[in-house]
């Protein structure tokens, strides 16, 4: 009897810190929100929401906070390398898990491993020796732009690369997972092995190719050594690829520890870092709606 009633005061208990668990895993984004939040404060007493999402002017000294550039500079980055990146992880991904043999998939998955454990520093200072001269030389020039290579092109090459590893990995676990017997159905009808992936094996993995593409893009929204040493930093709105431009984190790794001690300029910095904070969750939420409603289908 002692036995059988310590087991399920055990099983209570355990059960407590699952729900424990996961009622601290669902409250951490609520916290992060009220946090940035709280701290953004200060900037709204003398700015509306308007002015400082839609105005260029930044300079903390005249009390101007115009976030606008660093909003746009982002966006470019980060859509820059997502339409590398994507096509490219996706391929990959085909080849991998359809056509490559159980050798070289290893191998690849071994590579694909080493690139995601490189931090960040080192792919920027690569993009400075090798992208941003490229960019300066090469390619630049076929378009009549000069340039010193600091661009919103260097940074989305780099940022690109960033990211392959993180949503390669989770598109090769998409393809894994779809049972071989759709393939070998699709085969025994007559399908080349193309038509199998096109028509059958991608519809199937539609909406997790959605929920990688979205966590790529929250992965690079808000990545910052890397980008900023490559991207030139100028305060301005990038009207072509080889215009300087300067994200948001970019703003934040660089102003926080000269500017923090001003309230209004650390408040601004705050809420630079809820603009990140929000653009991440409903981009989330939308491709999660949006997937949902793809299965359904």
């Amino acid at each position: 009897m002692n036995i059988s009633s310590n087991r399920r005061t055990r099983d209570k208990i355990i059960t407590c810190l699952t729900y424990a668990a996961m009622f601290v895993v669902l409250l951490l984004p609520f916290a992060l929100f009220i946090g940035l939040a709280f701290k953004s404060e200060l900037l709204f007493r003398d700015h509306s929401l308007g002015q400082l999402l839609f105005s260029s002017s930044w300079r903390p000294s005249a009390g101007e906070f115009g976030f606008k550039p660093f909003i746009v500079g982002s966006l470019y980055v980060t859509l820059l390398a997502m339409i590398i990146s994507a096509p490219i992880c996706l391929l990959s991904a085909i080849h991998i898990t359809q056509y490559a043999p159980a050798r070289v998939s290893k191998v690849v998955t071994t590579a694909i491993d080493i690139l995601a454990g490189i931090p960040s520093v080192v792919y920027g200072v690569w993009g400075m020796m090798f992208v941003v001269p490229i960019v300066s030389r090469y390619a630049a020039p076929l378009f009549g732009v000069q340039t010193t290579g600091f661009s919103i092109l260097s940074g989305g090459v780099v940022l690109s690369i960033m990211v392959v590893p993180f949503i390669l990995n989770i598109l090769i676990e998409i393809y894994r997972t779809i049972p071989k017997e759709l393939t070998e159905a699709a085969l025994s009808l007559g399908a080349t092995r193309w038509e199998a992936v096109r028509s059958i094996l991608n519809r199937k993995a539609l909406p997790g190719i959605l929920a990688a593409v979205g966590f790529g893009f929250a992965r690079a929204f808000g990545e910052t050594m890397a980008v900023l040493m490559v991207v030139g930093n100028a305060i301005r709105i990038p009207e072509s690829l080889f215009d300087q431009g300067y994200p948001l984190p970019a703003l934040i790794a660089n102003s926080y520890s000269e500017l923090a001690s001003v309230p209004e300029v650390e408040s601004a910095l705050m809420f630079a870092a809820l603009i990140l904070f929000v653009v991440v969750l409903l981009f989330n939420a939308t491709l999660r709606w949006f997937i949902i409603k793809t299965e359904k289908y």
